[in-house]
């Protein structure tokens, strides 16, 4: 599963709010609400949110292995 937790870290670390997003660089509500419930986005969007960032990729998102169902 990718999980958006890092995403988070990032903001709070380059001050950067969900305001900040949607207001300076058009980031759409419904991205946010995607990306707040783990929901799939596109290579460009995440590449546009390393830039936004200035970040790794590392630092938007992270691969969390599943269990199998037993």
């Amino acid at each position: 599963m990718i999980s958006y937790e890092p995403l988070y870290r990032t903001m709070k670390e380059k001050g950067v709010t969900t305001y900040t997003l949607i207001q300076k660089h058009g980031v759409s509500r419904s991205l946010l609400d995607r990306l707040k419930h783990n929901k799939p986005i596109s290579t460009v969007t995440l590449n546009d949110l390393c830039k936004i960032l200035d970040c790794p990729v590392e630092g938007i998102l992270v691969y969390i292995k599943e269990e199998p169902d037993a």
